[in-house]
């Protein structure tokens, strides 16, 4: 008896291919915005933060050269992310057939 299409191991691994692109997709969006919203504005609390969760103390100086590090890693993944969606929504307008005149 054949296995039912849908069950069969190449159909499986490619529907669990497409389900982990689409939580990577999710998640290239969630850090950097998660990243921005949450990180301290006050670099010694971030200096703070850190040696709480490590045990690790750092400098002020250190923790504002991190916290700007940060940012602009963040703001620079989120503004590539929407430049290639944007790119992506453009070529997508672009080769589609234009449609047909009424009359």
């Amino acid at each position: 008896m054949n296995p039912h299409p849908c069950c069969t191991p190449g159909v499986q691994a490619s529907r669990q291919r497409r389900f982990m692109q689409k939580v990577g997709r999710t998640l290239a969006w969630i850090i950097p915005g998660a990243t921005l919203a949450l990180l301290p504005k006050c670099p010694a609390c971030l200096a703070g933060y850190i040696a709480l969760a490590t045990g690790l103390g750092i400098s002020v100086s250190a923790a504002s050269s991190l916290h700007w590090s940060l940012i602009a890693i963040s703001t620079a993944t989120l503004i590539w992310l929407i430049t290639r969606r944007v790119s992506r929504f453009l070529t997508a307008a672009h080769s589609s057939k234009p449609a047909a005149p009424l009359r």
